[in-house]
């Protein structure tokens, strides 16, 4: 069996999100003793030279429960502190552009 067979095996859901000039990847993948873990990518191009640069982190079953709280707190304290408007992004021929009549919130 090669690395490709093992990487298509290993991926059991995954959730794309654009959002402006980024995108964001949310993949539920699963280890050889079938544990499932996530890994969320964040994907922007480069402008200089139009080469796409990730950022990943694992995410592990253990961690579920502290990681949510703890992005929770985060948010939570720059809604109080902060007025956050979120924008829904659409793709156009051009690039992303954003609808700004839609306002909806982020709850974790």
């Amino acid at each position: 069996m090669g690395d490709f067979e093992n990487k298509e095996r290993e991926e059991v859901f995954s959730k794309k999100v654009r959002a402006g000039k980024r995108t964001y990847f949310f993949d539920v993948k699963a280890t050889r003793s079938n544990d499932y873990y996530i890994t969320v990518t964040e994907s922007k191009k480069r402008l200089e030279d139009g080469v796409f640069v990730k950022h990943k982190i694992f995410l592990y079953k253990e961690d579920f429960e502290k990681f949510s709280e703890g992005l929770k707190d985060t948010v939570d304290y720059i809604k109080a502190h902060q007025e956050v408007v979120e924008k829904r992004y659409e793709f156009s021929e051009n690039a992303f552009e954003a609808k700004s009549d839609d306002d909806f919130s982020f709850d974790i």
